[in-house]
């Protein structure tokens, strides 16, 4: 349907008159309403009861946090008293292991640029490095060796240049 179209239908429109409203609809709108009651009205549990069910209400849990603080309680009183605690063994007892030789290294890998977007669009520049870390440590009068090695990849965001 074309604008030309529409501009005729719309004049056909304009030339009708409007159907006259029934007068059995005008005579029930025009009428007061009564408000009927319901045969079976809904009545809220909690307007109805008595005042010692809505303290039970609230009773109840925190009963509950009280019956779990008392077992709590209960527990920490029945462990063994006799047991040994580690604080004697933490500050008496001789270390296993004597490091006399420590050695922290720090290798780079490899290095590289990469270009990324962001959700947006936005291209970003990124600077790569591949790190090694090291430690070793060495308990001469033992012979024990110790050596550990970590990767990890240091990530940098670097902005583009324009020229």
């Amino acid at each position: 349907m074309n604008d030309r179209d529409r501009e005729l239908f719309e004049a056909e429109l304009r030339k009708l008159a409007p159907a006259r409203t029934p007068a059995e609809l005008m005579e029930r709108l025009a009428a007061p309403r009564q408000c009927r009651q319901a045969t079976n009205p809904q009545v809220s549990t909690t307007d109805y009861q008595p005042g010692w069910w809505r303290l039970l209400r609230w009773l109840a849990p925190a009963a509950t946090v009280a019956a779990l603080v008392m077992m709590l309680l209960a527990w920490q009183l029945a462990r063994p008293a006799n047991r040994p605690h580690n604080d004697h063994l933490r500050f008496g007892a001789q270390p296993a292991l004597k490091a006399d030789a420590v050695e922290i290294d720090q290798r780079l890998v490899g290095s590289f640029d990469a270009v990324a977007r962001l959700p947006d669009g936005q291209a970003i520049r990124l600077r790569c490095r591949e790190w090694t870390d090291e430690v070793v440590l060495r308990d001469s009068v033992s012979g024990i060796v110790i050596e550990r090695s970590t990767p990890h990849l240091e990530v940098v965001p670097v902005s583009f240049e324009t020229y």
